[in-house]
């Protein structure tokens, strides 16, 4: 059979891929050929590369079914997947011969095409690497930047492309539940998905004006579109995005929280909201778009409705005990969906102390343990100024360490705990708060958004932070700058606390390793106290 790829139907497909599995297909040393199967896509892989090609289908939101389509979408999977991963990505290549004995590049018309990628093993996928416990925490934070400077590099989408706008945000949230009821006949799943198909629609309600903002100030860009656990791989002990969505522009065009959002989810699913926590906070530090905690929610809602929509379509194609496991696997993506409308209380807190004290290097464990989200003086304050963290400002004329600069840089700590308390997440705000009156405004805010308050007061040996203050200068690079004469002044000008403060007062003691585990109960109590005051039903943190 001589029959071109361009009209072969999936059947002939099959045949080509069987018979790529041998050696002499290949223009380079073939070992441990193997083959991958997607919904989509088949991959082969033969010695150092892998080749992917696309299967001759029409899905509606994917047309495959010409050979130039297919060679259409291999070129966009190239050219979007070389934004993060390069040294992955090598080329798209073309297959020669015939189905019955078919070559990688050679001479002649091709029947096929392939994007060849350089191979790895299965233990570099990140979700491998979670499910072995070997996921470093740290790593979290070089992904978020990652992904943050993937985003700030991506290409912007303009109101009136037909991306991102309020519409097209929602339909295919609502997508998802009118699919759902077509393969699930199980009433209490079916009475869950409908309590979070209700809460999404108030949600769109609500967000609709927040939706068309985020795309006039250019927060919509071509993202990866499928970020998760399975697409993230360690390249040369770094963390990578791959295998981004190729197939459909609307998939792609999206808010980048959307994007952040998916991994969020997909870690919270995990059983490691931790990661999630420490993920999020990492690639909002980065990136200072704290006013997506506005539609985060949202998001995670519809990733874990995607999920679940997905689960509900493969019941149809099981039986026995994988139908069992599926099913579970839906109602636990719609239990995730349906959490979001059911945050806890938040809390405010402020995270008080002199530089050196630990303030957040030893609020990482917190931030972990109960999904907080902190936002830093040291960051912000450089952010004021057009500095990232790791900037010195010794360049900024009139400096940005006056009076002036830490009125402002209050003021922004106070807008973005505003913001995130306003959509159920609790905060850290993380800077020395010296001054009662700092103190008291962050007090106050609390107050007005009816939420319980706490001081968190970071402090050690004074000789201690003065050998963590010297070592942090001398090694440079850090988004604090005080050095050891600035922590003179502040030890002379820090007002103590007043009796009243001592009454929402946790102290934290960072002489060494802060063990959360043992003042979260502290803490849990003190916020419950604080809520009973708003007549809320405690339940803490």
């Amino acid at each position: 059979m001589n029959s071109h790829a361009a009209d072969c139907s999936p059947e002939d497909q099959q045949s080509l891929i069987r018979n790529l599995r041998r050696p002499d297909a290949f223009p380079h040393p073939a070992a441990d050929i193997a083959c991958i199967e997607t919904h989509i896509s088949s991959v082969v892989l033969a010695g150092d590369f892998a080749y992917k090609l696309k299967k001759p289908l029409d899905l509606g939101f994917l047309d495959f079914s010409s050979l130039d389509k297919r060679r259409g979408a291999c070129d966009e999977e190239l050219r979007l997947n070389r934004r993060t991963a390069p040294e992955l990505y090598l080329d798209v290549v073309p297959v020669t011969g015939s189905v019955e004995a078919p070559h990688i590049g050679g001479e002649g018309e091709p029947i096929e095409y392939a994007v060849r990628m350089r191979r790895f093993a299965q233990s570099a996928l990140l979700g491998d690497a979670l499910e072995r416990g070997a996921l470093p925490p740290e790593l979290l934070d070089r992904l978020a930047r990652h992904v943050a400077d993937f985003h700030a590099a991506a290409a912007i989408a303009a109101p009136g492309d037909g991306y991102g706008d309020a519409q097209a945000v929602h339909g295919p949230v609502r997508q998802n539940f009118a699919q759902l009821r077509e393969f699930i006949d199980d009433a209490g799943l079916l009475a869950q998905a409908a309590a979070a198909e209700r809460w999404s629609e108030a949600q769109f309600a609500l967000l609709a004006p927040v939706f068309e903002r985020r795309l006039a100030e250019g927060r919509v860009r071509e993202c990866h579109g499928d970020l998760h656990l399975g697409n993230l791989i360690l390249l040369d002990g770094e963390p990578r995005l791959f295998d981004g969505i190729e197939f459909s522009a609307e998939l792609r065009w999206i808010d980048v929280a959307a994007d952040v959002a998916f991994l969020f989810m997909d870690l919270q699913r995990r059983g490691r909201s931790d990661l999630g926590a420490r993920f999020l906070n990492a690639w909002l530090e980065r990136t200072g778009d704290y006013d997506s905690l506005r539609v985060m929610r949202y998001y995670i809602a519809y990733r874990a409705m995607v999920r679940a929509k997905i689960a509900a379509i493969r019941l149809a194609q099981l039986d026995g005990e994988a139908r069992a496991d599926c099913l579970q696997e839906c109602r636990a993506y719609v239990a995730l969906a349906v959490a979001q409308g059911q945050a806890a209380q938040p809390f405010l807190a402020i995270a008080s102390g002199v530089s050196g004290s630990g303030k957040t290097s030893q609020s990482q464990g917190l931030i972990e343990a109960r999904g907080v989200i902190r936002v830093r003086a040291d960051v912000e304050r450089k952010r004021l100024f057009g500095l990232a963290a790791e900037d010195s400002s010794v360049a900024v004329a009139g400096g940005i360490y006056n009076a002036e600069a830490s009125r402002r840089t209050y003021a922004r700590l106070a807008e973005v705990a505003a913001i995130a308390l306003m959509t159920s997440w609790p905060v850290l705000a993380d800077a020395t708060f010296l001054r009662r009156g700092q103190r008291a405004a962050f007090a106050e805010l609390a107050r007005r958004l009816q939420v319980p308050f706490a001081i968190l007061a970071f402090d050690a040996p004074e000789a201690t932070l003065r050998a963590r203050v010297a070592a942090r200068a001398a090694r440079g690079g850090d988004a604090s700058e005080a050095d050891v004469a600035v922590l003179d002044v502040q030890l002379a000008l820090r007002e103590p606390l007043s009796d009243d403060e001592r009454a929402m007062t946790l102290a934290v003691d960072t002489a060494t390793a802060v063990s959360w585990p043992s003042l979260l109960p502290a803490l849990d109590a003190l916020v419950a106290r604080q809520s009973a005051r708003f007549g809320h039903s405690g339940g803490g943190l």
